[in-house]
């Protein structure tokens, strides 16, 4: 069975999200008025690399061979970024 409670409801990666959110806060929190904004590749990285290499990309393709419920989640819900779920068809609507 896939997980669609609590956070997992808005998003399929909710750790994730969390994990670029704090890296891009500890970017916003250490730049300085004519800092080096260069500093930029970090956060920008690390957000590359949580979508398109290793974490959401690697997670999601393994979960769509393993468990094939996982389909209907991904057409309701967010890949990244909590947002309220996708209506889908009347019978998943009506489940509880």
């Amino acid at each position: 069975k896939v997980f669609d409670r609590g956070l997992w409801r808005y998003t399929r990666h909710p750790n994730y999200f969390g994990d670029c959110c704090q890296w891009w806060a500890f970017w916003i929190l250490s730049i300085s008025p004519g800092g080096p904004y260069w500093t930029i590749i970090s956060p920008l990285l690390m957000t590359g690399l949580l979508l398109f290499v290793s974490g959401v990309s690697l997670l999601e393709k393994d979960l769509s061979r393993s468990k094939p419920e996982y389909a209907r989640y991904i057409s309701r819900t967010s890949p990244f970024i909590p947002w309220p779920p996708r209506k889908t068809d009347s019978l998943e609507r009506a489940e509880p």
